[in-house]
């Protein structure tokens, strides 16, 4: 009689473990893509996943599904260990009705999002579903809201990541956009609210699946992508890089690693980086990889928002937050896409206990009515609101030019900053030299005998008095000028000092950023 049972649930977990079936598997592979079980153990631990919910079937019977049922209903869920970290996670099942959500399915999900927020452990997400599942109707909809919801509980509290190795449409792509990383794979992911055919019957417009929603339209030109990973085996490798510079939750410090780098390195190559000329270009990203541990940088948006650059370096083996201004991309300037870039970032390293550096240099925000009536001034009110709001550490080093309400928003000494340095090649001021003197002395250049020396001589006393950063260090706006040789251990030193900060605010719900 026992044998009997035995027996029954031994094929009853065969059948778990087949999920599709094997001609739905081999569809999947035809596709050149990984099973939801496969994508699972290439991301865990060997051995290491223990999974919840094997035995879940849908409940619905209307439109023959009573005939369509199979074990898991879409999704696998359950936990293991990425690195000996504990990790809870969920991969929607292509191979099971073409992975769209059911009712079950969704709770599956709330479950392991539960599991995770209460014990403290990151949550990732594999989303490869045809979206709602039809028959189950309003069903299927709510275990979407009930998704949303837990992944608004989850946020702040434990990293949520998103690996888009599928289709993902509808309502289903708001949940990888409330995480906090989304990773897709190029020529595989897609992500969007309607998809080509209703763009064609509602606009006129052709466009194909990968120009509408691919990883690459997402990663340059609407930012809902941080990373655009070549293969499912790359996503999987950005998941890991990206858990070693976090914690587990916000209650946690992110992990110290042994980098073996001297903490007091110097690079007397710093200061020739920067060209004489403050108009010429230069890459911010050497003088990035010359201050961190090994010189190891892992960007993130890397391909969206060119003109600021965000991520996670080492510095004496402890994780930081990198924002800087890319002079290479539109001077460095600030945009609406770059706000909402750098402000995104700075509120994750907050949520996450990770001190932010900073490194300016930038000649202001863009201008232009394509700016002006995008919102800039709705938007770049975000990167100002989020370094207000961070508690975390915050050193500036301001590089070479900042100017006006740029300067302020890149971290500047009364928006909280700790500690604010700049190199001797700084400029801060409220515009550049030749602009402030077309603004100041406008009718003085007009009635000169001789305008262009006049207008020559005014410009290189403008430059003389604040083409430094003397001025702001003689109010205390600056803490102190640097030799550029010594930035890495000056930051080193400072971020020592604040190790113990700890900053009260007067209670709230919570503040109101201009979204």
């Amino acid at each position: 009689m026992h044998s009997e049972k035995l027996k029954n649930f031994l094929h009853k977990r065969r059948q778990a473990e087949q999920s599709g079936g094997e001609e739905k598997i081999q569809s999947q592979h035809e596709k050149g893509k990984l099973t939801a079980r496969e994508r699972i153990d290439l991301l865990l631990d060997e051995s290491s996943f223990t999974e919840i919910d094997a035995l879940v079937t849908h409940h619905y019977y209307e439109f023959d599904m009573q005939n369509k049922k199979f074990f898991g209903d879409g999704v696998v869920t359950g936990y293991g260990t990425i690195n000996g970290r504990k990790v809870f996670l969920f991969a929607y099942d292509f191979t099971v009705l073409g992975g769209t959500l059911s009712e079950m399915g969704a709770k599956k999900i709330t479950k392991v999002m539960e599991h995770a927020t209460r014990v403290g452990c990151p949550i990732i997400g594999i989303i490869d579903s045809g979206g709602a599942r039809i028959q189950e109707g309003i069903l299927s909809l709510d275990g979407f809201a009930s998704i949303f919801y837990h992944n608004q509980l989850a946020s702040g509290v434990v990293p949520q990541i998103t690996c888009s190795i599928g289709p993902s449409a509808g309502g289903a792509v708001y949940s990888p956009a409330m995480t906090d990383f989304v990773i897709m794979v190029d020529k595989i992911s897609t992500m969007f609210v309607t998809g080509p055919e209703v763009v064609k019957t509602v606009l006129g417009e052709e466009v194909s699946f990968d120009e509408l929603g691919g990883a690459m339209s997402h990663g340059k030109i609407s930012g809902v992508s941080h990373f655009v990973a070549k293969n499912e085996y790359q996503c999987m490798d950005t998941v890991k890089s990206l858990l070693s510079y976090m914690p587990q939750n916000n209650t946690e410090e992110p992990p110290i690693v042994d980098t073996g780098d001297d903490p007091n390195r110097l690079d007397n190559n710093l200061i020739n980086i920067v060209p004489e000329n403050p108009l010429q270009p230069y890459d911010m990203k050497e003088i990035i990889h010359s201050i961190v541990d090994n010189h190891q940088f892992f960007e993130i948006h890397e391909l969206f928002a060119q003109n600021v650059i965000v991520g996670f370096g080492r510095l004496h083996g402890k994780t930081v937050g990198i924002v800087a201004n890319q002079p290479m991309v539109l001077a460095g300037a600030l945009d609406i896409d770059s706000s909402n870039k750098a402000s995104r970032f700075v509120r994750l390293c907050d949520c996450y206990n990770i001190p932010i550096v900073t490194l300016v240099d930038t000649p202001g925000y863009m201008p232009g009515t394509h700016q002006e009536h995008g919102g800039i001034i709705r938007h770049g009110s975000k990167l100002l609101y989020a370094y207000c709001e961070a508690t975390v550490p915050k050193i500036t080093i301001i590089i070479g030019k900042a100017y006006g309400g740029a300067y302020i928003a890149m971290g500047s000494k009364n928006l909280g900053t700790d500690m604010n340095y700049a190199w001797p090649t700084a400029q801060i001021a409220v515009l550049g030299s030749e602009a402030a003197v077309r603004i100041m002395n406008r009718k003085e250049i007009e009635t000169a005998k001789d305008p262009i020396s006049l207008k020559k001589q005014l410009v290189d006393n403008f430059t003389e008095k604040f083409a430094n950063p003397y001025v702001a260090a003689s109010y205390g706006t600056i803490d102190t000028v640097i030799d550029p040789a010594e930035t890495r251990p000056v930051i080193i030193r400072a971020l020592e000092g604040l190790t113990n900060k700890r900053e009260r605010r007067i209670p709230r719900k919570h503040g109101n950023i201009n979204l």
